[in-house]
């Protein structure tokens, strides 16, 4: 496995599922209608231009956040400057849309555009030879120099960019001031021992502590991953299983499964959180129906836009028995656009993503959703009417002192698989942790035989 370095993460604005926006299947063609044909003119000759489809997989399905209606602009205005070419959008949410394009894969059928994770989930696609170089499209119009420093290298094999990403993110603690005011809780939680605390006083009060779309299994991993940075007093922890160093019986490991039952068995979570996934999860947080809410910082544009825009602050992932540096965040070089090596119109395709990332930084920014973001932003966030809470988060990007990438992000398929499975059923019912590192173990060895 290609050995990655930890970016930094910058500074405000210079930073979205996105292992991130989540929500319902859909193929959305009502907002990327175009004309069939178009028309150029040069003197009294009429050159008429091939009707064109591009197929562009995306993971914004949910209206109610800002990057859905900016991904409609960008597309609308491509269209409109290009009436021959029309963009079929396919918006899933990320586990559907993971899925989908696996079985895309499988037939050699890849969207002309698609989405992946970096580094280690992306690999397999790379080496199958289903995504076509866009080195050449990033030296166009300076697109490159647009992405963060070094981000772009998350998404580069033997030299060659295969992806762009559109967010460089961290994790956070969303909270609902007013909820943990009605509980009598006066300041956020600086221990997890604390955290589970509050969740306990949350709900003999009646409210809903935590929520969490678990449906989607990452998004439990995710949070399991925080509770292990810090059990493991730092980052590393799956690199010294990589390395030989660790395994997953490691005390570290063990500790992180337990605290994370500890704070499902306080009550932090609501009713049958395996059947809510990332979009009807965060719903609850953004409609608010819960207390806190643990996510990528890719999630404060659509909390910025939600009823509870004005009640809701942001704090560290806490230390756990002690252990670990609030200052070390799990890190999300985000989802990113990959082109299909065998697009039937591969220049138009290329073309298209050019114009897309161009403008995306832009439209972004206009939507409140800029926070997080895999390019560099020209504007003040505070003459924008960002919100307090979005300036909080882009503040903690500027504390950021290292951190781990997620399981998924770092271990090969099946691996990731085995542990999101996992996770997953410590939702469901409490198991001995040293049975979980040894589903663990059992998973890694599986997958990595020599």
């Amino acid at each position: 496995m290609k050995k990655f370095k930890v970016l930094p993460v910058v500074a405000a604005g210079v930073l979205a599922v996105s292992l991130t926006a989540c929500g319902s299947s859909k193929t959305d063609t009502s907002s990327s209608a175009a004309p069939s044909a178009s028309a150029s003119t040069s003197g009294s000759t009429t050159e008429k231009k091939e009707n064109i489809t591009i197929t562009f997989q995306n993971i914004y399905p949910d209206p109610t956040d800002p990057k859905n209606g900016m991904l409609k602009k960008i597309v609308n205005d491509y269209q409109s400057k290009n009436p021959n070419i029309k963009i079929e959008l396919d918006s899933l949410n990320t586990d559907q849309q993971k899925l989908k394009l696996k079985t895309q894969a499988a037939s050699k059928e890849v969207p002309d555009i698609t989405v992946v994770n970096p580094a280690a989930q992306m690999k397999p696609f790379v080496d199958a030879g289903l995504f076509a170089p866009l080195n050449d499209m990033l030296d166009q119009n300076g697109l490159k120099a647009t992405f963060q420093e070094g981000l772009l290298d998350w998404y580069t094999f033997n030299n060659n960019v295969y992806a762009l990403p559109d967010g460089n993110n961290i994790g956070v603690v969303y909270y609902n001031k007013d909820l943990f005011k009605q509980a009598g809780i006066a300041d956020v939680p600086k221990t997890f021992e604390e955290m589970i605390e509050d969740v306990k006083t949350l709900k003999a009060k009646g409210i809903q502590p935590m929520a969490i779309g678990e449906k989607d299994t990452w998004t439990g991993s995710f949070l399991f991953m925080n509770i292990l940075l810090r059990t493991n007093g730092g980052p590393g922890f799956l690199q010294a299983v990589v390395d030989g160093k660790k395994t997953f019986n490691d005390p570290a490991f063990t500790d992180a499964v337990g605290s994370l039952e500890d704070l499902i068995q306080a009550g932090a979570f609501q009713e049958g959180v395996t059947s809510f996934d990332y979009n009807a999860g965060e719903n609850l947080f953004k409609t608010g129906k819960a207390a806190m809410y643990y996510m990528g910082s890719w999630a404060t544009g659509g909390i910025e836009t939600s009823s509870v825009n004005g009640k809701v602050g942001v704090f560290k992932f806490p230390t756990v028995k002690g252990k670990g540096n609030p200052d070390e965040f799990m890190l999300a070089p985000g989802s990113a656009f990959a082109v299909s090596a065998n697009s039937k119109h591969l220049k138009e395709t290329k073309d298209f993503l050019n114009y897309f990332m161009t403008n995306f930084p832009k439209e972004a920014f206009a939507v409140k959703g800029a926070v997080g973001l895999a390019q560099k932003v020209d504007g003040d966030f505070k003459a924008a009417g960002y919100s307090d809470m979005a300036m909080d988060v882009l503040n903690l990007f500027k504390v950021v002192k290292g951190g781990d990438i997620s399981f998924d992000n770092t271990m090969n398929p099946g691996t990731s698989q085995g542990h999101l499975t996992s996770i997953q059923n410590l939702f469901v019912a409490k198991k001995d942790p040293a049975e979980v590192a040894k589903e663990h173990q059992a998973a890694y060895d599986a997958n990595n035989k020599k």
